[in-house]
């Protein structure tokens, strides 16, 4: 890792914050990150402090004057360049993200490949900011709508995709005009620092304005209700858990600010008698045990025919018997460890609640100990068989905890699969025409991602990603999403020589 470590610029002691083309010399608290897969010291950084937040802000606040006034195909140049640099780095900067985080090597690469594909998909739709005309009823006017930059974008982000939903968001803020401010997960800091280092170079030899792209690495003491109710940020792009997006929503909403909530999910997974069973199973494992469950789309319950259901059960337990586990930078691998010990106590303590209620754990659930699991982070992925109605089953587990649940007939296994707060992601198998229609449409899935014979995670940067209800409602990355990072105006214009009212209203002075 030392090279990995030198290649990405990543020292012994690193700053947390910068303005994009400059590392401040921050003096806030020194923090450790360690791997979860071995429990080593990878290196420290320097939290950025109040006042370094505050000089931050103001930076940005100067570079989007300068920036928003960059034609936006050549704001779209900039993000096609940090495509091109990612792509040198992307062996490197996966391989960090997969020993920072825990995620599998593999992973690692998938996600630095989503930073790529989403810089792609930017540049496509920095010529593509359309507005609408519309028809005047005056005579002589002519109506249309257009979309201006925003401002500043506040990005936070969650441990378990350290660089990919920060470029899901940057890469879009960047070819619309506004500047961003990135707060990572403190869990996973030294990846944000990589990736700042990474862009430095095309910000530096393109001439980019000073504090187009920020970063600040803070406790949530020192950078939390502060930055959510910033009237200088006029956008919050948030990703993390229910409890503490509510938050977020509400102290942006009690400054009429705008936010993006990517929030809890609670996924399922429908198996009909109809369906490809060993496609059906290859998308289930995946689902709940890539990234050791710590996806947001994560396959949390799988809802399955009761004429099937043993059927199911068996082959999923042979498979979780030989689940490769251990370092996540071991090629073999399949499950790494979870992101730390805290993950851990909080998976122990679900299967506790499962057993309490009267679920049945029917293969995992252990904690794992010696040779290669040292970190103390390594568990057994676990299923339970449970009913949908029980509270734990109700909330999201950050953990491989797959939860097994029968059904009859299709009507009930959708009330079923909505029967919980979060809407994120769903998938039907089947290949039964009907079946699938019906799970697509407006009596079927109530999630923001509804799937046909492809598992809950795993979303591709073209389509919008988010969910309704608990899950936030917010969209980001593909699609129309561009629309929340810009303001959207209005425009009439009268080129005759008289001024008639709309309604046809008379009012002679």
């Amino acid at each position: 890792m030392n090279e990995v470590l030198k290649e990405l610029g990543i020292g012994k002691v690193n700053s947390g914050a910068s303005t994009g083309t400059n590392w401040k010399e921050t003096e806030g608290k020194a923090i450790q990150s360690f791997s979860p897969s071995d429990g080593k010291l990878i290196a420290e950084i320097n939290l950025a402090t109040p006042k370094d937040y505050k000089e931050i802000i103001d930076t940005a606040k100067g570079a989007f004057e300068k920036w928003r006034m960059v034609p936006a195909p050549k704001r779209g140049e900039i993000v096609r360049l940090i495509g091109l640099e990612l792509r040198k780095y992307k062996e490197p900067l996966g391989k960090l993200v997969s020993y920072e985080m825990g995620k599998i090597y593999q992973e690692g690469l998938g996600e630095v490949q989503e930073m790529i594909d989403i810089c792609d998909f930017a540049v496509g739709q920095s010529r593509q900011l359309y507005g609408f005309t519309m028809h005047s009823e005056r005579e002589k006017h002519r109506m249309y709508d257009q979309y201006h930059p925003l401002g500043i974008v506040g990005v936070v982000s969650a441990f378990n995709f350290p660089v990919a939903v920060w470029a899901w968001n940057a890469m879009i803020a960047l070819i619309a005009g506004d500047v961003v401010v990135w707060k990572p997960s403190s869990k996973v800091s030294l990846c944000a620092v990589a990736v700042h280092n990474i862009v430095a170079n095309v910000l530096k030899e393109n001439d980019v304005p000073e504090g187009v792209l920020n970063l600040v690495i803070a406790s949530s003491r020192d950078l939390g209700d502060e930055f959510f109710s910033n009237k200088d940020v006029p956008l919050i792009s948030f990703t993390g858990s229910t409890p503490i997006g509510k938050k977020v929503g509400r102290l942006v909403g009690e400054r009429l600010g705008r936010s993006i909530l990517e929030l809890g999910g609670n996924n399922a997974i429908i198996i009909t008698p109809n369906a490809d069973m060993e496609m059906a199973l290859r998308a289930v494992v995946f689902g709940a045990v890539g990234t050791c469950g710590q996806r947001c789309t994560s396959t949390r319950r799988i809802i399955v025919h009761t004429s099937i259901y043993e059927e199911i059960k068996q082959k999923l337990v042979a498979i979780y018997k030989k689940l490769p586990i251990g370092n996540a930078l071991d090629s073999k691998t399949l499950v790494g460890p979870l992101v730390d010990k805290y993950a851990v106590q909080d998976f122990q303590n679900s299967i506790e609640k499962v057993k309490a209620e009267g679920g049945k754990i029917i293969v995992g659930g252990e904690s794992l100990e010696g040779e290669g699991f040292e970190s103390g982070c390594f568990v057994n992925p676990c299923i339970a068989e449970v009913e949908n109605h029980f509270e734990i089953v109700q909330e999201e587990t950050f953990a491989p905890l797959l939860y097994l649940i029968k059904y009859t007939d299709l009507e009930e296994a959708i009330r079923i699969q909505n029967d919980v707060p979060q809407g994120l992601s769903s998938a039907l198998f089947s290949t039964n025409m009907l079946e699938a229609e019906k799970f697509l449409s407006q009596e079927g899935s109530d999630c923001g991602i509804a799937n046909i014979n492809i598992g809950t995670s795993g979303a591709e940067i073209g389509g919008a990603f988010g969910g309704e209800k608990e899950t936030g409602g917010g969209r980001e990355s593909g699609s129309d999403a561009w629309k929340a990072y810009m303001r959207r105006q209005t425009n009439t214009i009268n080129y005759g020589t008289e001024l008639p009212l709309a309604q046809g209203i008379e009012f002679n002075v």
